[in-house]
């Protein structure tokens, strides 16, 4: 029998120890917005990173996508709110400027492990000697096509071309009796992805580069930008396998199934297998006219802020180590759908040929990033550039140039500040 006297020394052992646990303790907060499935995943990925390191506890908070920039801005000055953050790529430079996230440690993120490890276009996370910030997942663009319409129009496969493409969109659009397009080909339209598709795969397809001096500078006012407009103007205005603003939206037109092909991101698997009565299929985007293959990547990241400081931190950068793993990249692959960061993952026999994943991922090896200086500012450019050729009826060549020049000022007046 335990005597009370050995009983009460246990007693206090048992309260020491719990003591000495609960102060080597340390937690972090993690903030991301809101999407059901990103929450799913992380909620997974906190819970195995908490079973391997349970002297740190991982609080995730996340707000509607509307009201998360601000939140973010207004928490970390005044020493609150999250010690690891979630952000869009694009963003990247304003977080920078505003001292709201810090490098990380290249012991820990040593630039060439990463430039070797993950795909290309996390480059643009590169700031100097260290990084930024990096992904756990990212995005590509695929073309989407309407299976039941290839098969009452007798094609037995995607466009593998650009000229295949409007070959096949020609046997896909019909039009009623007035001459009305009732079924585009293909959907268009700069407010949707085709603003991606223009900047990063066509011109680069017809020889050119969008931009030079690290995005800084303007460089489709081009032969190849000329080619790249004629092309895409051309599917409307010479093949009319389109039409601007049908059904509003392209991916309105592409789930009601009156669409037989669609470019657009891999974010959009979800919404499309939730689409009663639609079957489709994937296909890697057509290369170009010399067979150049060409894609566009974006991606949220992940990075630690400046709030955080000594335990804070260092339980941050193992945060961090374990959302970049290929573990963790492979989960927000099975419960979000979007892609691994890191060919590691993304380049395996399963997932590089899965039927639906797939050509996504294999596009990812042929993928560049737009570092914007204000995305939103810089699609609108661009979609006033193919407007003006519909309304006002301005030659390609002279709302390229006036495209151009408006996207230099914008760019200029940005870097400036």
């Amino acid at each position: 029998m335990t005597s009370v006297k050995g009983w009460a020394l246990g007693a206090a052992t048992g309260i020491a120890a719990m003591l000495g646990s609960a102060a080597h303790a340390v937690e972090i907060e993690y903030w991301q917005y809101f999407f059901d499935a990103r929450v799913s995943a992380m909620e997974q990925l906190i819970e195995n990173f908490e079973a391997a390191n349970p002297d740190i506890t991982v609080k995730m908070t996340h707000f509607p996508y509307a009201d998360y920039r601000t939140k973010v801005a207004a928490a970390i000055p005044a020493g609150e709110g999250p010690d690891v953050v979630q952000l869009f790529y694009g963003w990247l430079n304003d977080y920078v400027e505003a001292d709201l996230i810090q490098p990380l440690p290249t012991d820990a993120f040593p630039v060439d492990r990463i430039e070797t490890e993950f795909f290309p276009m996390v480059g643009a996370m590169r700031r100097g000697d260290a990084y930024m910030a990096l992904p756990t997942a990212v995005r590509s663009l695929a073309l989407f096509y309407n299976t039941r319409l290839f098969d009452d129009a007798g094609i037995e496969s995607p466009p593998a071309t650009l000229d295949e493409l409007v070959e096949v969109a020609k046997k896909l659009t019909q039009v009623d009796g007035a001459g009305n397009i009732t079924q585009v080909g293909i959907t268009t339209g700069m407010t949707a992805q085709d603003h991606h598709w223009f900047r990063e795969v066509l011109i680069r397809q017809f020889g050119g580069e969008p931009y030079t001096d690290g995005y800084k500078t303007v460089n489709y006012n081009t032969d190849a930008g000329m080619k790249a407009l004629e092309f895409y103007a051309g599917l409307e205005k010479t093949h009319n396998v389109t039409a601007s603003g049908f059904m509003d939206e392209p991916q309105a037109a592409f789930k009601a199934g009156r669409a037989g092909m669609h470019i657009d991101g891999s974010f959009r698997i979800g919404s499309l297998n939730k689409t009663r009565g639609l079957k489709w299929g994937v296909a890697e985007l057509p290369a170009g006219p010399d067979g150049t293959k060409s894609n566009y990547s974006s991606y949220w990241v992940n990075a630690i802020t400046t709030k955080a400081e000594g335990e804070k931190y260092d339980a941050a950068v193992k945060f961090m180590e374990y959302v970049t793993s290929d573990e963790a990249m492979q989960i927000w692959l099975d419960v979000v759908g979007e892609l691994p960061a890191k060919p590691s993952v993304g380049m395996t026999e399963a997932n590089a040929n899965d039927e639906v994943f797939g050509p996504f991922i294999r596009g990812l090896e042929y993928a560049n990033t737009t570092v914007f200086a204000n995305e939103s500012g810089q699609r609108q450019i661009l979609v006033d550039m193919v407007a003006r050729t519909d309304i006002e009826g301005q030659p390609l060549a002279e709302s390229l140039a006036v495209a151009a020049e408006a996207e230099q000022k914008l760019l200029d007046e940005y870097y400036a500040e």
